[in-house]
């Protein structure tokens, strides 16, 4: 005579004990899957593309060898003048000396922005609203022609006796005015990024470090900020680079930068083409040289991230794929 299961022995039975496999472990197959018929995934679209880029290259290959206005004797020799290395410094002075000012009164404005006090808030905020709604060729020009709104420049108590006073001709140079142009505006930029990374770190970090009897300048200097500069590195590197090729823009106020020599010589030769060639090449340098530089301190700053490296130079370079880190094998005790 047949029996009934009971509800304990149907809980045991081979479908029930699936069900609770899979709830267990959802992602195992139910049964071994058959991969020595498996065809791999065709992408057509990826070799037309390829072809395309081919055929562009070629073209581009043609057109620079077979044009003879390129003058590539003429880039050759100009390559290597001294007159294009006296341009060379000038532009790499301007970089690090505007990048200088950018950094340290980023710095600055970024941690009057997030102060509790209303009136520093507001006048930091103005700040940056006012120089990064102003483009920085107008900013030049208008340093650079500041003695038709202000002749004389004094130093001296407000309201008060004058201490020291010249003209302003006298004072605003080409070098100053470029100065003057390219690092208050690189300043405004810098607040914001600056800002982004300090918000970027827990705020209980700097509770606990409250908590310690540390004081805010303390806890800005030892806590904060060496957290936020793994968000700060990136995009200050990318600056840089802008700010490289953000100096040639001097060249509208006679400063003898790498472009203004190049345009100083055309002017007199007429070989437009070829000296903008040895700019350009020469710009390539610079920036590339940055690239590498920037690439090292990334990674020095993603050290203990969980997330991927940063590409390097060579990886970039190369076309290799940035390789994706692995999480640790750890072993459990059954």
């Amino acid at each position: 005579m047949a029996t009934t299961p009971s509800p304990k022995s149907r809980d045991h039975t081979p479908a029930d004990v699936a069900v609770k496999e899979r709830a267990i472990h959802p992602h195992a197959p139910d049964q071994p899957v058959d991969v020595a018929d498996a065809v791999p995934v065709r992408h057509p679209l990826r070799w037309l593309s390829v072809a395309v880029l081919a055929v562009l290259a070629a073209q581009l290959g043609h057109f620079l060898i077979t044009n003879p206005n390129f003058e590539w004797g003429t880039v050759g020799e100009y390559f290597g003048a001294q007159v294009f290395g006296q341009g060379i410094v000038t532009t790499i002075e301007l970089t690090v000396v505007a990048m200088a000012i950018g950094i340290v009164g980023g710095v600055f404005v970024a941690v009057g922005r997030m102060s509790e006090n209303r009136v520093l808030s507001t006048v930091c905020g103005a700040y940056v609203w006012f120089f990064r709604g102003i483009p920085v060729l107008v900013q030049l020009i208008f340093w650079y022609n500041l003695s038709a709104l202000l002749p004389r420049i004094s130093f001296g108590i407000p309201f008060g006796p004058e201490f020291i006073s010249t003209e302003t001709n006298t004072l605003i140079s080409p070098w100053l005015a470029a100065i003057l142009g390219l690092g208050l505006n690189e300043a405004a930029y810098m607040a914001e990024i600056v800002r982004g990374g300090l918000l970027g770190v827990d705020h209980g970090q700097t509770e606990a470090a409250s908590a310690l009897g540390m004081g805010r300048a303390r806890i800005l200097r030892r806590i904060v900020l060496p957290q936020a500069m793994r968000f700060i590195v990136p995009p200050t590197g990318s600056q840089v680079i802008n700010m490289l090729k953000a100096t040639s823009l001097v060249s509208v106020i006679a400063l003898a930068d790498l472009l203004y020599t190049a345009q100083s010589i055309y002017n007199r030769t007429f070989e437009t083409i070829p000296l903008l060639i040895v700019a350009c090449l020469w710009y390539l340098v610079m920036t590339s040289v940055l690239y590498v530089g920037q690439s090292f301190i990334e990674r020095y700053y993603a050290r203990g991230s969980s997330r991927n490296a940063p590409q390097s130079f060579w990886d970039f370079a190369l076309f290799r794929r940035r390789a994706a880190r692995t999480a640790p094998v750890t072993e459990t005790s059954s």
